[in-house]
């Protein structure tokens, strides 16, 4: 059985795994293997070489030309383009592992396993990572079992949650951000589910931040945005994303913690399923953006109101959905901002829990 995992678990499992041994990372196209090993070990301040070995047709373009050496004359490889010579260890990050030609994946046997390449050694420290696809939808090269047994491999697949996480942060849409709320399942499509046609458009997290760049700042999508959303995500995805665009989205959750008096109103209009989506929101505000010493009184006043209101309207789902969100610890920094501000917050979810 494949070992599964989430970024969580593999941030702990880079943290935890000695230089000295390989990890190979199974998964789709377009789920962000490559930036998120790029931005862990760039946050070290370790250098992350990423060669695309699918793209190379010859080896000489892996391990460097062949030269003489005008003092020995004898002939050596020169050291190709992306190979440390300043003694420093690297994370070689080799991507498409099993798009790789046979030949190109000779060399890698004794890059994994000596850390060596054309009798040149990889600086002490270096590490090795690789990524590989796996389905019948891609044209892979089989791996050598004896190339296979030398790495540690894991199936990659980042939660939703954690995706949802990383885009609020980094200042997606929110038309996307909440359609991917109400409608995870579009997030991505597995592997099974592609079609014989190769050309076919199927959503990754990839393409939906390629839709957010296409729609931020546009208040109102149009029928060419549709088909040219479609050319990104599938023209399945792409109906559902304009069906719920049409139903307005909720509240942003700053105006909510902000104002809640002028957002009350709208909130009358909605159903548990905007509520659930606002609560979610809440949370992913809180983890990125905080309290200050200058909004934390106003803002958790407001949510105390909001809770209040929900059930004072009879919204004990809403309420209990909110309380579900604080006790699963998916926001740590959030839930220790709500609760170190407000203490009248946590007698609130205790009676409420009380009384249920």
């Amino acid at each position: 059985m494949p070992v599964n995992i989430n970024i969580a678990e593999l941030n702990y499992i880079l943290n935890d795994t000695p230089a000295e041994q390989n990890i190979m990372l199974v998964g789709s196209h377009g789920i962000g293997k490559s930036r998120i090993i790029t931005d862990y070990f760039t946050r070290l301040g370790e250098k992350v070489v990423t060669l695309f070995l699918g793209q190379m047709s010859d080896p000489g373009d892996l391990i460097g030309l062949l030269n003489k050496d005008s003092e020995s004359g004898k002939s050596v490889f020169m050291p190709p383009y992306w190979f440390p010579t300043d003694g420093r260890p690297v994370v070689l990050f080799l991507d498409e592992l099993n798009r790789a030609r046979p030949e190109i994946l000779q060399s890698i046997m004794d890059l994994a396993l000596n850390r060596t390449l054309a009798g040149k050694s990889l600086p002490d420290g270096s590490r090795i990572i690789s990524a590989v696809n796996e389905g019948d939808i891609y044209q892979l090269t089989d791996l050598d079992p004896a190339l296979v047994s030398r790495f540690n491999i894991y199936h990659f697949e980042p939660s939703v949650s954690e995706w949802l996480g990383w885009a609020a942060s980094a200042g997606l849409d929110k038309r996307v951000i909440t359609f991917i709320q109400i409608h995870p399942e579009f997030l991505a499509t597995s592997v099974g589910e592609y079609s014989d046609a190769t050309l076919d458009k199927h959503p990754d997290r990839r393409a939906w931040e390629r839709v957010s760049k296409i729609i931020t700042g546009k208040e109102t999508l149009n029928e060419t945005d549709k088909k040219m959303i479609a050319g990104i995500v599938g023209v399945k995805a792409a109906v559902a994303f304009f069906e719920e665009s049409n139903h307005g989205g909720v509240i942003p959750a700053s105006e909510l913690l902000n104002s809640f008096k002028r957002s009350k109103p709208k909130l009358k209009e909605y159903q548990v399923q905007q509520f659930a989506i606002l609560n979610e929101n809440i949370f992913n505000y809180l983890q990125t953006a905080g309290l200050t010493a200058e909004t934390s009184l106003v803002q958790t006043e407001n949510l105390m109101n909001y809770l209040n209101w929900l059930m004072d309207n009879s919204w004990k789902e809403a309420v209990a959905h909110w309380i579900n969100i604080l006790e699963s610890a998916r926001y740590e920094k959030a839930n220790l901002t709500i609760l170190n501000h407000n203490t009248r917050l946590l007698t609130l979810v205790n009676d409420f829990i009380d009384n249920l």
